[in-house]
């Protein structure tokens, strides 16, 4: 099988970079820069090599650096913004740091001929993010494009298949960023492009059969479609081996927990225990406003209960999760900075009872993830169910979280939901839409009487890969219909508010 190594020098956009490759149907994998040597590269028999960006400089002896002898093994490479000055520093170039330099953001790009840039016009937008920038190419490279404060923003060895961008063209900002990995992957790279998503599946049930057979996982299920995906994939690995367990923490959605029992367990036949557990979270949460300390005690809790089911059941060598690519980069592992901790990442306490934890979606994004549950047999209903938090209700309640707010919540979300789904094209729905209720209060009025009620904001985003999101323009008709219905059907709302803050700077959820 012909794959593509994506060698990480702790960039944000490692896992982009992999995913790009994958949707032009190569396989790709990442392995970190210090975790695999030359020769092991030259074993792997890989097509291409693409080395990532990363947030030092080269110059600085604490940044990550490789051995030049990868450049002599005739394997195509492409260096991505950090990774195009670490090829150019290896090759014997120059890396300068120049005020006039930086750029940050939407650049106008212009190209020469080369075959890293067919189908390209000359001129194009693409997107930088940087100070550093190649000064003097290495012997046998040649400067094939530029911008304006950026004299050499790529280079080339056509001889040995080496190239280097300072841009990002696995970011959906720059223009012709798919060409460019498109063209680096068949024109360079000579790939075939025969890979598919069930390839990966079929990947991580060897991989996890192998692995984990006559050994009992206990899936963490919270009935969405990550965690659905990973429990069929883990079932046609393991079997009878895997038990899912759903815990009703009383933070789902309305009628969400009948809902999520009656289909794993009556329609899909998943081996399941129900936990409810609503005092229990709820005790745990009283008094507690600040976003992060809920998502550690529900984190931490949801630990705790599986631990519990699992001494009924026996020894289980394993906790299965639904974890996928966004939770990993928003909870700050690796490099990256922590946006946000999600239960099932971040807020995992320091010490548990299971000998491992499997996450066999943790590389993949969110259509991804649809893609495979799709090739296993997913419903589709289930397949493109709204994407709900970990944490559930408790990061759309600001501020303390009580039974009384949840029921609210529960109430206006379900308005919203029905009404976008009567309201909207299929095809041209928001790819996420909710209920927030804000932790404001305001003065109504209500048949002729004043009234003090809560403020539920509405929240619609589009996005294909959740690490960037646009606010939905949904029809004014739709968000009349559903502020009107809330406001008079929901006891204790006065308000409704609509969110038009993109991702970033916010985030899809409020907390």
């Amino acid at each position: 099988m012909e794959k593509i190594l994506v060698l990480d020098f702790g960039g944000q956009y490692n896992q982009l970079i992999a995913r790009r490759v994958r949707e032009l149907h190569v396989y790709a994998e990442i392995k970190p820069f210090n975790r695999i040597t030359v020769d092991e590269i030259k074993a792997e028999g890989y097509s291409g090599i693409i080395f990532t960006g990363g947030p030092n400089s080269v110059y600085d002896p604490a940044s990550p650096h490789y051995d030049p002898a990868v450049l002599d093994l005739g394997i195509p490479i492409l260096g991505i913004c950090y990774g195009d000055q670490l090829m150019a520093y290896m090759a014997g170039g120059e890396v300068s740091s120049a005020e006039s330099a930086s750029e940050y953001g939407k650049t106008t790009l212009s190209v020469k001929p080369s075959p890293l840039f067919t189908e390209i016009p000359k001129e194009s937008v693409c997107w930088m993010s940087h100070t550093d920038y190649v000064t003097k190419v290495p012997a046998g490279f040649q400067t094939i494009a530029a911008t304006l404060h950026c004299p050499c923003a790529a280079m080339g060895d056509d001889a040995r298949k080496l190239y280097g961008v300072q841009f990002h063209p696995e970011v959906m900002h720059t223009e012709y960023g798919k060409q460019v990995i498109s063209n680096f992957l068949f024109t360079v790279c000579g790939c075939a492009g025969d890979w598919k998503m069930e390839d990966y599946a079929d990947r991580m049930i060897a991989k996890y059969h192998e692995e984990l057979q006559g050994k009992k996982v206990l899936l963490a299920l919270s009935g969405g479609v990550d965690s659905a995906v990973a429990a069929l994939l883990l079932n046609k690995a393991i079997g009878q081996d895997l038990i899912c367990v759903f815990v009703d923490h009383g933070l789902l959605r309305k009628d969400e927990g009948d809902f999520v029992e009656k289909t794993f367990r009556k329609e899909l036949g998943v081996n399941m225990i129900r936990v409810n557990a609503e005092e229990r979270f709820l005790s745990k949460l009283a008094g507690v406003t600040e976003p992060e300390h809920k998502r550690r005690i529900i984190g931490e809790e949801f630990i705790r209960v599986f631990e519990e089911e699992a001494k009924r059941i026996g020894h289980v060598y394993a906790l299965a999760q639904g974890t996928i690519y966004p939770d990993v980069i928003e909870s700050g592992k690796g490099d990256s900075a922590v946006i946000k901790s999600h239960h099932n990442v971040g807020g995992l306490p320091d010490v548990i009872s299971f000998e491992k934890i499997v996450e066999p979606l943790r590389d993949l994004f969110k259509d991804e993830v649809r893609s495979i549950g799709t090739t296993l047999g997913l419903p589709k209903e289930l397949v493109w169910r709204q994407p709900f938090p970990g944490p559930g209700l408790a990061v759309r309640v600001i501020g303390e979280i009580t039974k009384e707010k949840l029921d609210l919540l529960k109430d206006a979300d379900a308005i919203f939901r029905e009404e976008v789904a009567a309201g909207t094209d299929p095809l041209r729905r928001p790819d996420q839409y909710f209920a927030v209720l804000t932790d404001t209060r305001s003065v109504g009025v209500m048949g002729d009487a004043r009234t003090y009620g809560y403020t539920v904001a509405l929240r619609a985003v589009n996005t294909d890969d959740f690490m960037t999101a646009d606010w939905s323009r949904l029809p004014f008709e739709v968000l009349e219909k559903a502020g009107s219905r809330i406001t008079n059907e929901v006891s204790g709302v006065s308000r409704v508010v609509y969110d038009i803050t993109s991702k970033p700077p916010g985030t899809v959820e409020w907390e």
